[in-house]
């Protein structure tokens, strides 16, 4: 089997991927702008052929990159990244090279955040209602029927980037005067806690390996205003949750992939609405997570999956496995060397956080485990509490 990873490099964990491909007979062929002498030493070690561009922006230089790949070694099996940022050419290089997985004919629902409405209504599961507007004459028709606040967000968009939340008339104003030229979809604002449902799909669309994480703010919260963030996982899955996961999963035909479903569970009424999917891993340290919270190795079993389509680790969700992200401009009441010396037995990795997602996720992040939820909160409460 001859496997391309676009960018295997980044995020620095994603190695792990390559790796694992490897040790189970898959030729690796990498394809990125970083220098080969910059990759991680394992990489390096593992892939069969690297393929440096300028620009991988530049699509002409990834099809030559591809185009050698298939002179040097054959038809290519599988290409990917497992990153958001390159799913759309992921998708153009499979459909130009015949490559199995998401194409061009169906990225545009994983993409789009108003096309994932027509996802989320064949799969019967409530969401948000909401519309692209072209004008501010036709977002005051739609906030006439929905009210207010509505959440004005790019319709192609990664994470809470240029997302905002609007209150009234001369904000929504305001918004149309300095919108970005791209378009934009006007929803509703649905008050609730944000719930995941996250995993892997085998190659029949089977759900072989899921968890669920929920989240202490929404992302749009945690970058508009700066503030820190935790999120755990899950030990029972709700049974609404998962019968809601599911059916978005079977609506997408997903084969072969790692998903990331966000919903909100609604204040009042507990109700799951959905909010978007992602068809990819999770971003962070949320696969390391999974490995914490159920003593398995997720890029091992992913491997298994593309090569075998079998999932062969027999898991049990042990623990709770905690993200909380401190950020460098804030003074916190306990030391990273306090923090350290108090939860020796609970903190599985700590690290610093690249810029690209210290926004969303702090500067310093922290992994703690436990199967206890009470002593989860209060680990995360201790770590970022503010100095007074």
């Amino acid at each position: 089997m001859n496997f391309v990873f676009l960018s295997p490099h980044f995020p620095p964990n994603y190695y792990q991927f390559c790796v694992n491909l490897h040790h189970l007979g898959v030729n690796v062929l990498g394809i990125a702008d970083e220098p080969y002498e910059n990759l991680h030493p394992e990489l390096k070690a593992v892939l069969g052929e690297y393929y440096h561009v300028s620009d991988m922006h530049n699509y002409d230089e990834l099809l030559r990159g591809l185009g050698w790949f298939t002179h040097r070694h054959g038809k290519l099996d599988r290409l990917d990244s497992q990153n958001e940022y390159w799913l759309e050419t992921e998708a153009r290089l499979r459909s130009d090279f015949n490559i199995f997985g998401l194409n061009n004919a169906n990225i545009a629902h994983i993409k789009r955040k108003s096309l994932m409405k027509e996802m989320y209504a064949r799969a019967g599961v409530p969401y948000a209602e909401g519309a692209v507007t072209a004008s501010l004459a036709e977002a005051r028709r739609l906030v006439k029927r929905i009210g207010y606040p509505v959440v004005a967000k790019p319709d192609i968009g990664v994470g809470a980037s240029r997302t905002y939340k609007i209150h009234n008339d001369a904000e929504l104003d305001r918004f149309f005067a300095q919108k970005p030229p791209v378009d934009y979809l006007i929803e509703e604002f649905i008050q609730g806690t944000i719930v995941t449902f996250d995993g892997l799909t085998d190659q029949q669309g089977e759900p072989v390996f899921y968890t669920s994480h929920i989240y202490s703010n929404g992302v749009m919260e945690t970058v508009n205003e700066a503030g820190d963030v935790y999120y755990y996982s899950l030990r029972e899955i709700p049974a609404d949750l998962e019968e809601a996961g599911r059916r978005v999963l079977r609506a997408y035909d997903l084969r072969e992939r790692f998903f990331h479903l966000e919903f909100f569970r609604t204040g009042k009424e507990g109700r799951i609405v959905a909010l978007e999917v992602n068809m990819r891993p999770p971003g962070g340290l949320t696969t390391d997570m999974f490995n914490y919270a159920c003593d398995i190795d997720i890029y091992h079993e992913w491997a298994h999956v593309v090569t075998h389509n079998r999932f062969t680790a027999n898991y049990k969700r042990k623990y709770h496995c905690c993200y909380a992200g401190r950020k460098f401009g804030k003074r916190y009441a306990h030391s990273h060397e306090g923090i350290l010396r108090r939860f020796p037995h609970q903190l599985v990795h700590h690290q610093t956080i690249t810029g690209l997602f210290s926004a969303a996720m702090g500067d310093y992040g922290y992994l703690f485990r436990s199967p206890d939820v009470e002593e989860i909160e209060a680990i995360a409460a201790f770590i970022l509490e503010p100095q007074v």
